[in-house]
């Protein structure tokens, strides 16, 4: 896939974002049987995006991922699986502005209300609120051909508190894996 293609997909990840839940964007090769995958590695990740992450952050990540795949009947292996898969992980942070006018008018012009040579009192307030946001950026190549067979894009505000990540972010993965074309085996 080009690197182009990639980018615009993150644009247009990064434009639906909203103030809950996980944005999920997919790309998959329909003419793919995932089902034939039952060992997976990791690349590790991409342009050391890793670093903006605590340790606890990029274990909390690595256990949910296991756990998503155990799901899905493959295994894990360090090097050479059968499906291999890349991150990349992006921050930014948004504004949000919100304003109020709470405009009151005295007796004007004619006795009118509102216009022309009166009293009045206008009060405007605004607030102005930032927000940080994740993109994670999953690849998953075959192992032999190296060629790309699935893509997602989830972006979502990230949990500040730290004591809530541990939930939070297999939440997340969770959402982003419900996407994967091999759907989890039952009681697991």
């Amino acid at each position: 896939m080009k690197i182009l293609k990639a980018f615009s997909i993150v644009v247009l990840a990064m434009a639906m974002v909203s103030c809950s839940g996980v944005k999920v964007a997919v790309d998959e090769n329909k003419n793919i049987d995932f089902s034939k995958y039952k060992t997976y590695s990791f690349l590790g990740w991409q342009n050391q995006s890793d670093e903006i992450l605590s340790a606890e952050d990029k274990g909390y990540l690595r256990d949910a991922f296991i756990h998503q795949f155990e799901r899905r009947g493959m295994t894990k292996v360090n090097s050479g699986g059968d499906m291999q898969i890349s991150l990349y992980i992006i921050t930014s942070e948004e504004s949000a502005f919100s304003g109020y006018n709470d405009y009151v008018a005295g007796a004007g012009y004619n006795h009118y209300y509102g216009f022309g040579y009166g009293t009045g009192n206008m009060n405007n307030t605004y607030q102005t609120a930032s927000k940080e946001f994740g993109t994670m950026i999953m690849n998953c190549y075959d192992g032999k051909s190296r060629d790309q067979i699935w893509q997602a894009i989830a972006t979502s505000a990230l949990q500040q508190k730290v004591e809530k990540r541990d939930k939070s972010i297999p939440s997340k993965i969770a959402n982003l894996m419900s996407y994967f074309p091999v759907k989890p085996n039952k009681g697991k």
